[in-house]
């Protein structure tokens, strides 16, 4: 319907297109916070080490199966907005800490549920949000208090964040083997900017390939290039081997202007071709004369051009992306060459070995054994496709929380000790606060404790004992890193029992949830429009049968 009023007179006066629809007040806010706790409903039951996975099919009939909050939320096509509010959630919390998604939409859905409960008893939404943002500033505060410095040189600490988070994966045995490449890739990246630290773990190749098992997985000290060498007759293997790196075709270019060259004698035509074939030797001489063994070019290789590269027995790969140019360099030593005339021994990267090797069905180059690699690569490997993407998802949060603790070296328990934690210290500072404000951070508080709760759930516990357990066990003094073994179904120490995780994670995990919660409650007027009608189908179509 379009949305209409009336003057003074009565006159209708059109406000809205044809189509529009408005939903607000009371009935807005309830549609949203449906929506978005429906999210956080669907990713309940993967939290934990218990939790299980969720097979996704898509439009094309393609299938995930995973438990990664982030990839489920990915691979659903949420279309309702508030919804959608809920998917970026996932996406941020992925984006800045690269783990705590499933965490993140379960307590925004959970502060959601809290405040509808408060809406009901008339309680202003800015009043909610007010004290939400309030109740935030302590948990994060908390968050802080908890935690404890690591010695980012402890192995054995990283080799446990590493396995906390990928404790919900189903990589099962070959945990320990991936938390070991992650922890040897980020620090094998590590760089010092000012007095900080930095693991970007975008210099980190992530190469998968079916076949062989879990455990096959590598560390490749160096990188993949996932092309074969342009011609047969180059060498598949080469020792100690110097690199270049072009950003510049090994062929002849064609003039801007169309240009018209008149032969008129069958030598000028032959000394024409021989003066191209001239041209494009002289290129390659020029890079055999520095002591090139190895060149990977980001643009093309000639014909001509590659049979002079093989008899001069250097191994040569074309049109390499961009990002894997840029991370030969890193790796390498090399320089990145634009102009083949500037191209010297200086330029050239080092690596102990390049060969060409067949993965199942794929010859791909590995550059190996590099000195002091500031790039590398892991190749995992898996019986399954699916189970191939599992292990992918599983190592991108291992090498996120270690490169987490690496640039911020400080660690908080897991298990729900940090949540439990929050909602004792938010239920004392609610009393001070008193009014309106004082609800609203008391329900934070309960929301907060869907964490554990879901732990206990998820592992087949009874949620209430657990948390009265957990509440009991968090007013002694050293009660701080008290959470819940769910193998065991009891209350233990979560430092002892090595579940830990980075205080970046919790914080983010706060953070965003509080925001997204916070900005749906304040809407309370949705005006959608209609969407435009797909082009008419064809004559004969499903329109046009009778029935």
């Amino acid at each position: 319907m379009a949305y209409l009023t009336t003057t003074a007179s009565g006159q209708p006066v059109l406000i809205l297109k044809e189509g529009t629809t408005r939903s607000r007040g009371r009935e807005a806010q309830r549609n949203n916070i449906m929506a978005a706790r429906v999210i956080g409903e669907v990713l309940k039951t993967t939290l934990g080490p218990r939790g299980m996975d969720k097979m996704l099919i898509d439009s094309l009939g393609d299938i995930t199966i995973t438990n990664d909050g982030a990839a489920i939320l990915n691979e659903m096509e949420v279309e309702h907005p508030a919804g959608k509010m809920m998917v970026e959630v996932a996406k941020t919390q992925d984006d800045m800490v690269g783990d705590g998604t499933t965490t993140a939409v379960i307590l925004a859905g959970e502060l959601l549920k809290k405040a509808e409960e408060l809406l009901d008893q008339n309680i202003h939404p800015t009043i909610i949000v007010s004290g939400y943002r309030k109740a935030v500033q302590k948990a994060i505060e908390t968050i802080n208090n908890i935690a404890t410095l690591v010695n980012i040189e402890d192995r054995e600490t990283l080799r446990k964040v590493a396995l906390t988070s990928m404790s919900s994966k189903a990589v099962g045995p070959a945990k320990e083997h991936f938390a070991e490449i992650a922890i040897d890739a980020v620090k094998q990246i590590v760089e010092r900017r000012g007095e900080r630290k930095v693991a970007d773990i975008d210099n980190i190749q992530i190469i998968k390939k079916e076949g062989k098992s879990l455990f096959e997985s590598q560390l490749i000290r160096g990188l993949i290039i996932d092309k074969e060498a342009v011609h047969s007759g180059m060498p598949k293997k080469i020792e100690n081997a110097k690199i270049a790196l072009l950003d510049c075709p090994l062929e002849i270019q064609k003039t801007e202007t169309s240009a018209e060259i008149r032969i008129r004698d069958p030598t000028q035509m032959k000394a024409f071709l021989d003066q191209e074939t001239r041209m494009l030797k002289e290129m390659v001489e020029k890079i055999k004369a520095v002591g090139a063994r190895v060149l990977f070019c980001q643009k093309g290789i000639d014909d001509m051009a590659q049979h002079f590269l093989a008899k001069h027995e250097i191994l040569a790969a074309r049109r390499v992306k961009q990002s894997d140019m840029e991370k030969l360099s890193r790796a390498t030593g090399g320089r990145i060459v634009t102009d083949l005339d500037d191209l010297k021994l200086e330029d050239l990267g080092m690596a102990g070995m390049v060969e060409e090797r067949k993965i199942g069905e794929d010859k791909m180059i590995f550059v190996e054994k590099c000195k002091d690699p500031r790039s590398v690569a892991v190749l995992i490997r898996a019986g399954l496709e699916r189970m191939v993407d599992e292990a992918e998802r599983a190592m991108h949060d291992a090498l996120s929380v270690v490169s987490d603790v690496i640039e911020n070296n400080k660690i908080v328990p897991g298990g729900g000790a940090v949540e439990v934690e929050i909602a004792k210290e938010l239920r004392k500072q609610a009393t001070k606060v008193g009014g309106r404000e004082q609800l609203a951070i008391e329900a934070f508080a309960d929301a907060f404790e869907i964490v554990p709760k879901t732990l206990a759930e998820n592992a087949g516990l009874e949620a209430i004992d657990v948390i009265a357990e957990l509440r009991a066990a968090h007013e002694k003094t050293d009660g701080k890193p008290m959470g819940i073994n769910v193998f065991k179904g009891k209350v233990e120490n979560m430092r002892e029992n090595g579940v830990i995780e980075p205080l970046v994670v919790k914080e983010q995990a706060a953070k965003s949830a509080t925001e997204s919660a916070s900005m749906i409650l304040r809407i309370d007027d949705v005006i959608a429009s209609t969407k435009p009608k797909g082009p008419a189908g064809p004559p004969g179509g499903p329109e046009s049968e009778e029935y």
